[in-house]
């Protein structure tokens, strides 16, 4: 497993809260809890207290993705590097979940985090991940979604850069909204055109009495 997935934790935690739209699904153990998917035996460890830190770690990774959506890509290391320092891991070599065709295992790199809770061990592998992605495709790729008000991180993995929405579903309701917007524009674009024409033969005809 490439460790530039774990980057998948931050934006799973970041996008539980939608600010322009009032809204926040970390409300309890059990959302909190869900955000470990299949890892079963971290997400038995959260208590209610965890869910406060998780919300405080989510507000601080939301930073780090505003100041690269915003091209302020030092003050995102910045942020970032701050989290890893609160919440170290040690990457490990793993294989006893993965076998190849021969039987033997799958070597691959894992992130162990020595966590003193639930949230910190989360906060620990969503971060390292998050560094590991910033550092193999550029902060550039850590984006927030343009079509308002949504504005969920994701990461773009795009070949030429292009990612703009968190989603398919956004950018086609960016791409309708853009649409309404042009013929709106060029339904009054003609309108002006008609009145300016209409005053236009108005003149003349005054001028000719």
């Amino acid at each position: 497993m490439e460790l530039a997935h774990y980057s998948d934790h931050a934006v799973r935690l970041v996008n539980t809260e939608e600010p322009a739209r009032n809204t926040d699904s970390l409300t309890s153990v059990d959302a909190a809890r869900a955000l470990f998917g299949a890892s079963t035996q971290a997400a038995r460890r959260v208590t209610d207290a965890d869910v406060t830190r998780f919300r405080n770690v989510r507000g601080r990774l939301r930073s780090v993705f505003e100041a690269a959506d915003s091209g302020d890509h030092v003050l995102a290391v910045d942020l970032l590097n701050s989290l890893l320092m609160e919440f170290p891991v040690s990457p490990q070599i793993s294989g006893h979940e993965l076998l190849g065709p021969d039987g033997a295992p799958n070597w691959h790199m894992h992130l162990a985090d020595h966590p003193s809770n639930a949230s910190a061990g989360y906060a620990a592998i969503a971060s390292m991940g998050l560094a590991f992605h910033l550092t193999e495709y550029g902060a550039d790729r850590l984006g927030l979604c343009q079509a308002l008000p949504c504005r969920n991180a994701y990461l773009d993995t795009s070949t030429n850069r292009s990612r703009r929405y968190c989603s398919d579903r956004c950018a086609t309701r960016a791409n309708v909204a853009a649409y309404r917007a042009r013929k709106r524009e060029e339904a009054d674009g003609s309108a002006k055109s008609g009145r300016t024409a209409r005053a236009s033969q108005d003149a003349r005809a005054a001028s000719e009495v």
